[in-house]
């Protein structure tokens, strides 16, 4: 069989074709921790030989330290060279608070300017706290400037399949949504691929060698020292080996697939990569590069050198049979325990965002607590979304009404559960409960059909709690909705 001299492509949107390994960038911001400052020239020039090799297609974000200068550095010389331009791939990673048109516009405006272009070929969203629903807002206001031609195409990254679901229930064009996705982290060959599937949406994979794990050098190895593991990307994916049974679980693995690559002549990195592009969701692997330092263009190339076979793919069923499966959805490991980052732990932060709603004293009610959602029926009616009364808190009828009335979600059920429920958790986090005080939930349906999805959001919400529930169909509710869900809570004492 002959070589690759080329990674293969994929037209993932007319007229934007792109690498189907990506060059992902984030190692730089691990170059230059402690005060370490890359030479941009340098890192540009270095990055440019990706491109001229096929590997153009470029992965980063607004807080990968210097990766976007790096970018445009690179760009600029293609560009004096007469050479393609490379496709760039960027985040935009805010704080969540108000999305106004100005904040939105500022951050595009700064990646542009980091880029020194006029225009980015994906511009990728990430959120932190799906109990903000400023997402939506955000996505909405980057929609326009995709109209207005400084954005190609939208994105998003660490977004688990219910708030992908929220944004396709909006119509936005969502193109990709970047995942971890490996043999180590499969979360994303089930229900995420299932709704991209559906929906023309497709998985931009990292984490596919799993910080180089998945890699010759360590199999046969002892289990690691925290000192062998040096680097925020090993610190990751050690998590991940842990949380996935450990290093002997591991090691099997590692066995299973030296096996197959010696069988096609290829690496272990070629075999783990492959079988992430062999997913129908998935458009390309995003592969980190430490500019200046490492190189693995040509052994990336073997990935396109042979096929997984029915061999191959018994011999590695058998192998992951022994692994556990990572827990949760896509995109959890930024948002719920364990917090499989390379940070570690990100409660403390997570615990430090902005509440959504502040909870403020009832008048002439020692003790008592109600929170406002800024609904207009709220004053006209004289009701609070929230009320805390001593350690319980009552959470009124609850329906995907985002901002002055625009409906979520409209025509899918599923998607207006998923808004009601974050709406309900931030309501209760604004009284000092949470998700897992809550002791009682009602449903109310406009039709019967929807029963089972909208259960099932119910269910990955309270899998963990087990409230007492009731669910009615209730036929037309008030209002242009299809679910509405009302809650009550016991705080107990720490």
């Amino acid at each position: 069989m002959a070589s690759a001299s080329r990674p293969e492509r994929l037209m993932l949107a007319p007229g934007f074709s792109i690498s189907r390994l990506v060059t992902g960038l984030w190692q730089i911001a691990d170059m230059e921790r402690e005060g370490r400052q890359l030479d941009l020239d340098r890192a540009a020039a270095d990055l440019e030989q990706y491109a001229e090799a096929g590997f153009d297609s470029f992965d980063m974000a607004d807080h990968y330290g210097s990766a976007e200068l790096v970018a445009g550095r690179c760009l600029k010389r293609l560009a004096a060279r007469g050479r393609p331009a490379a496709n760039v791939l960027t985040k935009w990673v805010p704080e969540p608070g108000p999305m106004t048109a100005g904040v939105v516009r500022a951050g595009v405006a700064e990646r542009l300017s980091r880029l020194d272009t006029t225009s980015v070929d994906l511009l990728q969203l990430h959120w932190w706290q799906f109990e903000n629903p400023a997402y939506i807002d955000a996505m909405f206001e980057l929609d326009q400037l995709r109209q207005q031609g400084l954005i190609r195409h939208l994105g998003v990254t660490n977004f688990d399949t219910h708030h992908l679901r929220v944004l396709a229930a909006q119509k936005l064009p969502i193109l990709t949504n970047q995942v971890c996705f490996s043999l180590l982290d499969r979360r994303a060959a089930g229900q995420m691929s299932d709704f991209c599937l559906g929906h023309d949406i497709r998985v931009l994979a990292f984490g596919t060698l799993a910080g180089g794990f998945l890699s010759e050098r360590w199999l046969g190895k002892p289990e690691p020292t925290p000192g062998e593991v040096s680097d925020w990307s090993k610190m990751k994916y050690k998590r991940f080996i842990d949380a996935a049974g450990g290093w002997a679980a591991f090691q099997n693995m590692l066995s299973a697939l030296g096996t197959i690559a010696a069988r096609h002549s290829v690496s272990i990195a070629n075999v783990a990569t492959r079988w992430v592009l062999d997913h129908p969701a998935v458009a390309a692997a995003i592969v980190g590069a430490r500019l200046g330092e490492t190189e693995h263009r040509t052994a990336n190339l073997g990935t396109f050198d042979f096929a997984l076979d029915a061999e191959d793919g018994a011999r590695l069923a058998d192998a992951l049979s022994g692994l556990r499966a990572i827990p949760g959805d896509c995109g959890d490991e930024y948002r719920r325990p364990p917090f499989l980052t390379a940070s570690g732990d990100l409660s403390h932060h997570l615990a430090n965002l902005a509440p959504v709603f502040t909870s403020t004293p009832v008048p002439g009610r020692l003790g008592r607590k109600r929170v406002a959602s800024g609904s207009q029926w709220e004053a006209i009616a004289g009701y609070s979304r929230a009320v805390r009364v001593g350690d319980r808190i009552l959470v009124s009828g609850t329906t995907a009404t985002h901002g002055a009335g625009q409906v979520i979600g409209r025509g899918d059920p599923a998607a207006q559960a998923v808004y009601i429920l974050d709406k309900i958790s931030a309501s209760l986090m604004a009284l000092g409960g949470g998700l897992g005080d809550v002791v009682r939930t009602r449903i109310y349906l406009r039709d019967a059909s929807s029963c089972e999805q909208v259960s099932r959001v119910h269910g990955s919400y309270f899998a963990d709690v087990r409230p007492a529930n009731t669910l009615i169909v209730a036929g037309n509710l008030i209002g242009d909705y299809d679910v509405e869900i009302e809650a009550e809570a016991i705080v107990d004492a720490p």
